[in-house]
């Protein structure tokens, strides 16, 4: 099995950001990957180097925009995908959630962290 492993530098332009990163898993499964993991939280920048609540304004549900987006993208390219998105469970319950996408799109399971990382460095 090949596997991808997706990393990039990303901005404040979450848009941006998606449309990168899924030109980078077509180009991954154009090469042959069957598994590509993206980085943690990789819709927007990394924000848990610090602790502001307007941080929660980026969290979305599952199933959400992410998800359909992603779940597309896996059955478009015939691959497993593994993401990973600040997910709004319900009013002021968040979590850092693993998403793992089936080749046919569909959502194949999810790991919830018990906590969003909030390391001061």
């Amino acid at each position: 099995m090949k596997i991808g492993f997706l990393q990039q530098h990303n901005t404040a332009d979450i848009v941006n950001n998606m449309e990168r990163l899924c030109d980078g898993i077509r180009d991954l499964a154009r090469r042959g990957a069957e598994l590509i993991v993206l980085q943690e939280l990789h819709n927007s920048l990394y924000f848990c180097q610090v602790e502001d609540v307007n941080n929660f304004d980026l969290a979305e549900p599952i199933p959400g925009p992410s998800t359909d987006l992603y779940g597309r993208l896996a059955k478009e390219c015939g691959v497993v995908l593994v993401t990973s998105l600040f997910e709004r469970r319900s009013a002021g319950l968040y979590h850092n959630t693993a998403v793992v996408f089936d080749r046919d799109g569909s959502i194949a399971g999810r790991y919830r962290k018990m906590h969003i990382p909030d390391d001061p460095g």
